[in-house]
Parts: structure tokens; C-alpha cells; sequence
């Protein structure tokens, strides 16, 4: 377990991270998402003890990591895949952290056919895509078998093959009982692994819960709307204040007989063409959509609910983290 109590960390004038509190616990797979520059990288090293917090406290299961001898034997870190000595084998790469940890020797190839490296393993690292660095930082961290596992972007440089291996990968060490803390900035990623999520911006915790507790704090989910009066609805569903798509002129279209024969809907919002329509409606529930056209007699078809994405819902929550803007003038 890791738990991270009022953490903060300044750099000069600067704070990265600002009295963030959150506990990442084993047996589910936690996603840490926020904006580049919200101060992920900087927690994590602060976990590790790289970082000399400036306030609060950090312990992976009771104790400050930097007090425990061979630490990879309880976490294994993914910080930085470039972060290696370019001249050494990959094999030789992992038994120099075996040695200084007190691995036995036999772990160093268990790992490498766990990733997939072990027929380039005797290859300088120098050589290596940046998927192949990425899988040896992973070797790296399930080299002591350790029961806290965190990674930091670990799928940047994986191909689709990479991708769907780290996910099945993660939510085994999960199964196992692990503690497994991944930082990423994909959130159709997270969607895909996580159980949990921690999201920061500009250093401070936006939310710490499930994935569907936090899909559901969007307001950016829309209802669909089978009805043969789409045009009426729509106009009563903007008078409501609701952001609706479709809709325009379909009452309209056709032939219009039904219209002039006066055989439409006697309430005036019945379709004068036969045809029906379909309207996307944000900012209004099915609930609320379902009375309005009780209220005013518009028939409807269905109405079927479509939750945001968690795209969606992570743009609009850290709309006012995010440090740096495409197309904006500073």
C-alpha cells in the first residue's frame, strides 16, 4: 500500500505539488492521470525518496521507502526507459541490479522471457526501439518480485501487441494481490486497465476514486431521442436550456400531406411528414427529456442514456490544470 499524506514540493518559488493526499492500495490496478505538468513524475520520485518532499509524508506499506535495504525487493519503478547505460546487454543491465539487490542470478532470465527480450538479451541496450527499453524497464521493476510496482508512462513506444501485453500484465500483478500504481496521460488507456483513479492538476488531487465514480462527475453525457416530432421537441428542449443536435426541419420534410389533410397530431406537434427523427440532447436527463414531452404531448420512440467518455469527463475536470495550451498566446 502507498500512502501520501499533505505531500508537497517546491522548487524555488515554484510548487509542483501542493498538499496531495491519496492512498493506492494492492489488489486493483490505479490509474494517475492529469495534465503534463500537474506534478505526476515528481510524486512518484517523491514516493521513491529521488525527491526530498518539502511538507508531508509518502510510506509504501508503513515505512518511507529510502529506509529499506535492497528496495527492489519491495517496489519495483518504471520511470524513465531511456535511463540506462547504453554500452551494457540488457542481460547484463539486469544483473548488475540483481547483485546490488541480492537477486538470485536465475531471476535475470525468468524476467527477460516474461517481457519478451530474452533473444535480444545479450544486445546492447544502446540498440534498443524505445518498446524494447520500456520492456526492460519493466523487467527492471518485476525483477524482485516486489509486492508495490509502479510505472510512469510505461506504455509510450509499445506497439499494439506491447500495449495489449502490459494490460493483461497489470491486472495479473493485480490479481496477485499488488500493489500497482500506473501514470499515464491516455486516458482511453486508463479506461481500458485501471480500477482506480487518482487525478492531479497543477500539483493538487482532483479526485481519487473508482473509474465509475469518476465518469460519472461529466456533464458531458447525452441522451438519445427517437421521436416523430423532432423538430418540436428540439425547440422545447432549448427553451429547457439543453444543447440539442438533429432536429432542424425534420418535422418538415417530405410531402407534407399529412400537415394539410389535418389528420396530424391534434396536439401541433405531431409529424406532418410520417417521418420520424432522432435529436442528441446534452445538459438535460432522460428523466427531465420524458416529461417535457409528457407535458406538451410530443410522442416518443426511446430514449437511451450515453455516458461521456473518460476522455470527456478528464478534459472538462482539469480544463482549468492544464499549464500548457495548443494555439494559445502567451
Amino acid at each position: 500500500m502507498i500512502e501520501v499524506n499533505e505531500l508537497t514540493k517546491r522548487y524555488g518559488g515554484t510548487t509542483a505539488v501542493k498538499d496531495l493526499s491519496f492512498t493506492v492500495r494492492p489488489g486493483r490496478v490505479t490509474g494517475f492521470i492529469g495534465p503534463n505538468g500537474a506534478g505526476k513524475s515528481t510524486t512518484l520520485r517523491m514516493i521513491l525518496g529521488l525527491h526530498e518532499p518539502s511538507g508531508g509524508t509518502v510510506t509504501v506499506d508503513g515505512r518511507p521507502f529510502r529506509d529499506r535495504p535492497r528496495g527492489l525487493r519491495h517496489v519495483g519503478a518504471l520511470l524513465d526507459a531511456h535511463d540506462v547505460h547504453g554500452g551494457r546487454s540488457a542481460r547484463a543491465q539486469l544483473t548488475a541490479l540483481a547483485r546490488g539487490n541480492r537477486i538470485p542470478r536465475r531471476r535475470v532470465e525468468e524476467v527477460l522471457r516474461e517481457v519478451g527480450l530474452a533473444e535480444v538479451a545479450g544486445r546492447r541496450v544502446g540498440g534498443f526501439s524505445l518498446g524494447m527499453k520500456q520492456r526492460l524497464g519493466i523487467a527492471s521493476a518485476l525483477l524482485g518480485d516486489p509486492p508495490v510496482l509502479l510505472f510512469d508512462e510505461p506504455l509510450n513506444g509499445l506497439d499494439p501487441e506491447g500495449v495489449t501485453w502490459v494490460r493483461g500484465l497489470f491486472r495479473r500483478l493485480a490479481a496477485e494481490g499488488r500493489t500497482v500504481f500506473v501514470s499515464s496521460h491516455l486516458m482511453s488507456e486508463m479506461e481500458h486497465t485501471a480500477d482506480q483513479l487518482v487525478v492531479i492538476g497543477r500539483g493538487e488531487l482532483i479526485a481519487a476514486e473508482s473509474l465509475g465514480e469518476f465518469s460519472a462527475r461529466g456533464s458531458r453525457g447525452s441522451v438519445e431521442v427517437s421521436t416523430r416530432a423532432a423538430a418540436a421537441l428540439r425547440d422545447l428542449l432549448v427553451a429547457e436550456g439543453a444543447t440539442v443536435e438533429g432536429g432542424r426541419g425534420a418535422d418538415q420534410a417530405g410531402d407534407g400531406h399529412a400537415g394539410r389533410s389535418g389528420h396530424g397530431d391534434r396536439s401541433g406537434h405531431g409529424d406532418r411528414s410520417g417521418h420520424g427523427g432522432r435529436l442528441t440532447v446534452t445538459g438535460l436527463t432522460a428523466e427531465r427529456i420524458g416529461e417535457i414531452a409528457l407535458e406538451n404531448s410530443v410522442p416518443l420512440r426511446g430514449l437511451t442514456t450515453r455516458s461521456a467518455s473518460l476522455e470527456d469527463v478528464f478534459m472538462e475536470l482539469t480544463a482549468d490544470s492544464v499549464q500548457y495550451l495548443a494555439g494559445e498566446s502567451r
